[in-house]
């Protein structure tokens, strides 16, 4: 994969995200700008499946930007309600005003989940897909991440963000977030993306 330099464009609004992915690029001493902090605008997330948002995110931000992008676009797949909210998490967070309220989506998650597996600690599993393009030649490279884990009810914990409250991820007690944050880096659907990542940059 060609070299994408020391500075990179993370192409999102989220400051949980951009925190985190920040964190995971400094080993590699590369400093990462947000899109809010540049002007640049949410693009309307169209695509089909992680990997096509992530795409046109990161696509969109390293044309505007003119520097390589990162996008990431991730969500939470619940097995008993068939891989939902998928990649519509955040919009399960969104109140008529189109404010995002991750508590309504907890529990709308939830109740949703326990209405169909009343007995059981519902399965779900965490989905990261990661996107860097560059500028100019429309290159992009996809690498997708995934953790596997149940929820639990009611929320717990303040390390996180979005669902991270309800879920436990295989091996721990602990949610996302409860866990410390250099922990859950560790072992995040969005850290197994990044490896794949790393592991393409080094290659």
């Amino acid at each position: 994969m060609r070299p994408i330099g020391d500075k990179l464009v993370i192409a999102t609004h989220n400051p949980g995200k951009l925190r985190e992915i920040a964190a995971l690029m400094e080993p590699l001493g590369i400093s990462c700008v947000g899109a809010e902090e540049l002007g640049l605008p949410e693009p309307e997330e169209i695509g089909n499946t992680f990997a096509d948002n992530a795409d046109l995110k990161a696509r969109e931000a390293a044309d505007l930007s003119g520097l390589p992008a990162l996008a990431d676009d991730s969500g939470l797949c619940v097995d008993a309600l068939h891989g939902r909210p998928g990649i519509f998490s955040a919009r399960w967070a969104e109140d008529e005003n189109g404010n995002r309220d991750w508590m309504r989506a907890m529990e709308k998650v939830w109740r949703g989940a326990e209405a169909t597996e009343p007995d059981a600690a519902p399965a779900a599993h965490f989905v990261c897909s990661l996107a860097i393009a560059w500028p100019n030649d429309g290159q992009a490279e996809t690498f997708d991440g995934r953790v596997d884990g149940t929820l639990v009810w009611p929320p717990r914990g303040d390390k996180g963000f979005g669902y991270d409250p309800i879920f436990v991820p295989v091996g721990y007690e602990q949610t996302f977030g409860e866990l410390e944050p250099e922990l859950k880096h560790s072992i995040s659907h969005r850290a197994d993306a990044f490896r794949k990542l790393v592991q393409a940059l080094n290659e």
